[in-house]
């Protein structure tokens, strides 16, 4: 799978909250719409960010169900009536106070920001419905992979042979070019790219199931 980027795009990384999360605002120059990817913490921060960079939320992503990632979508949505998306699979575990407003999504959805199509990702593992955003060469990647690491699968829902899969399987699809824009700021940087990912994070370098199980432990694990 290749991606273009060779179109205007906005993209502002925000680090939010008490666990170096990572909060994605992606939009459309053309139209000044914008997709907001896990609003979780700070949400006046995150709305004033798009307001000052001359946009507006039309629409929620989550990557998955933590809380986390989705403890700010009430808050926005009592300012903004826009959609929310989620995994299909992702939808039980939502507060059942909005959870009506969520509208779940298969592998290899589209979702269209202003002008700008969006590719969602089924990427289970870390959570059943875990999903990652790919527009252009652009990789939001939610828990499902940090710089350096990847997400934990001792929670409830978490599946090691599914990460496994994702990341190796899903993943391999994508060129080496590919920029990942994690959940957290938990690496050496904010930022990386697949192919440095692949040649530096161990998690990546599991091509057999089993060596990947031997590695996959909660020990040190945030």
């Amino acid at each position: 799978m290749t991606a273009s980027a060779d179109r205007p795009l906005y993209l502002k990384q925000l680090e939010v909250g008490l666990m170096q999360n990572f909060v994605y605002l992606i939009g459309d120059p053309a139209t000044h719409e914008a997709l907001i990817v896990d609003p979780g913490w700070e949400v006046d921060r995150i709305l004033r960010a798009l307001e000052q960079d001359g946009y507006r939320p039309t629409q929620l992503l989550l990557s998955h169900s933590h809380l986390d990632h989705i403890n700010g979508v009430e808050d926005v949505l009592e300012r903004f009536d826009v959609p929310v998306y989620a995994q299909k699979e992702e939808l039980e575990h939502l507060p059942s106070s909005w959870r009506k407003k969520v509208t779940g999504l298969a592998a290899g959805d589209r979702l269209t920001v202003g002008q700008l199509p969006v590719t969602v990702l089924h990427t289970p593992g870390h959570t059943p419905g875990s999903q990652c955003v790919l527009i252009d060469d652009k990789l939001v990647t939610g828990d499902t992979l940090f710089v350096g690491s990847c997400g934990r699968t001792d929670l409830p829902g978490g599946s090691p042979r599914q990460l496994h899969e994702s990341l190796t399987k899903t993943f391999g699809q994508l060129d080496d070019q590919t920029l990942v824009y994690p959940g957290h700021n938990y690496g050496a940087h904010p930022t990386s790219t697949l192919g440095a990912e692949r040649r530096d994070n161990p998690f990546l370098q599991c091509a057999r199931v089993e060596d990947f199980l031997r590695m996959v432990t909660p020990t040190g694990w945030r």
